[in-house]
């Protein structure tokens, strides 16, 4: 291959089909959190301040004032936030206010190539989405309150017991608890700041933080090289559709190491974050202590002694971090008919139309709400309207349902056992698809 034409490759695989310029914090290592803000502050034309479409707002006054808290604020500064925006803000209330917070125009055209027109895909299903929710009861639903409670407890009986009696069995409904207790818990790190939120931290995560790897990174840009949730397991898993970032063997080994990069997934995220706030800057909150609490609570309600019971913490903890990762990668998003960065885009960018094309739900469970919250269900629904509780979410499938009619497009659904079959052969793919979604071929 001649010194032009592979430089051409290289350059022509160097950019992600979502934005004009390939990500920023791709260039640098490690990957974090951190790093991914600081690409965007790099490539986002924000100007130090939050850019909603070509305009830029000083928010800084309304922080502190802001309903959903001011993390969601504060932590965008100098970032585009325009689909974040759009999705967090189902009724229009939020839109009225700007023009008070308007500084000027972007100097500079929208990195993002996604559209958001008032005749759009999107536009239109948050239009009737939010007729719809006037007439319904949208706040946390009782019911999921509920669940996500008896979790709660389930998880502090289960280890009491498995430590107490010295039970792997017991240990492992503790374990199954506490993956559940997690995904249930995600369901409230989408809202306004609440107690709930902080017991997705018992998983040794942190709310926070995954309020940026999750909520304003994978659901805003899924399967793109803007996304955290794909970035942050590389060079380990890989389901980027190119030998340029795994080669075969690669992505052979990945397969097999899932398992176990699954059961290491909590305690390598925690010990990242703590690393990087002794080498660098402080990332760590004072809720991250709560991913303590468990063991001291076996300690002081068990006769165990402490090694006794930091090994039976540190099992429980493996094996919550195992189902936590396999049900999170298998939930939806990887499968070779799914979209992947490097994959022939849809013509129309509209980003409601780019969520579909990333998602296969689950339909085998959604005859069960305990299902749909611990297995991340209504998935193409909760990216489109992440502020909803799961409970109320599948009232909105007629609106959904018309919008998809009228715009010819679909939502695909299958069981988790597809969904796993689909999650190593993504991992193993290595070419791209040429075939756009929603395009006759494609079906």
């Amino acid at each position: 291959m001649a010194p032009n034409q592979k430089l051409a490759e290289l350059e022509a695989w160097r950019v992600s089909g979502i934005t004009r310029t390939y990500p920023s914090y791709r260039r640098e290592w490690p990957i974090s959190e951190e790093s991914w803000l600081e690409g965007k502050h790099s490539d986002d034309a924000a100007e130090g301040l939050w850019r909603i479409k070509d305009k830029l707002y000083d928010l800084s006054d309304f922080a502190r004032r802001h309903p959903g808290g001011a993390f969601w604020i504060e932590r965008t500064k100098g970032t585009d936030i325009t689909e974040p925006f759009e999705s967090h803000h189902i009724e229009d209330h939020a839109q009225r206010m700007l023009s008070k917070f308007e500084v000027r125009s972007a100097a500079q055209p929208r990195n993002y190539k996604f559209t958001l027109e008032e005749k759009g895909f999107y536009l239109t299903l948050k239009r009737r989405v939010r007729a719809k929710l006037r007439q319904l009861n949208y706040r946390p639903s009782h019911k999921t309150d509920l669940l996500h409670t008896g979790i709660l407890i389930s998880l502090l009986f289960f280890s009491w017991a498995g430590t107490a009696f010295n039970s792997l069995p017991l240990r492992a409904l503790a374990g199954l608890s506490l993956c559940w207790l997690s995904t249930s818990a995600h369901n409230y790190f989408h809202q306004r700041d609440n107690w709930r939120m902080y017991s997705f931290n018992l998983l040794l995560l942190n709310c926070n933080s995954w309020r940026i790897s999750h909520a304003l990174s994978h659901h805003v840009y899924p399967n793109s090289l803007h996304d955290l949730e794909m970035s942050l397991f590389e060079p380990f898993l890989c389901w980027v559709p190119s030998r340029h970032y795994a080669s075969r063997v690669q992505r052979v080994i990945s397969v097999l190491i899932s398992p176990f990069v699954y059961t290491v997934m909590s305690l390598v995220q925690f010990t990242e974050r703590l690393v990087y706030s002794l080498l660098k800057r402080n990332v760590m909150y004072w809720h991250d202590l709560l991913g303590f609490t468990l063991p001291v609570f076996l300690y002081a309600s068990t006769n165990a002694d402490l090694s006794s019971v930091i090994f039976s913490w540190l099992i429980i903890l493996g094996m919550g971090s195992f189902l936590f990762g396999f049900i999170g990668l298998t939930a939806a998003h990887h499968d070779p008919r799914i979209y992947h960065d490097g994959d022939a885009p849809r013509p129309d960018r509209d980003w409601g139309l780019f969520q579909l094309d990333t998602i296969i739900d689950r339909g085998d469970i959604k005859w069960s709400d305990l299902l749909v919250l611990t297995h991340f269900g209504e998935h193409a629904l909760h990216h489109m309207f992440p502020t909803l509780d799961h409970g109320v979410l599948r009232q909105l499938y007629p609106e959904l349902q018309q919008t998809l009619r009228e715009f010819k497009s679909e939502l695909r659904v299958m069981s988790h056992w597809g969904h796993i079959k689909g999650q190593t052969q993504q991992l193993l793919r290595m070419e791209t698809n040429p075939i756009p979604p929603g395009s006759k071929k494609a079906e």
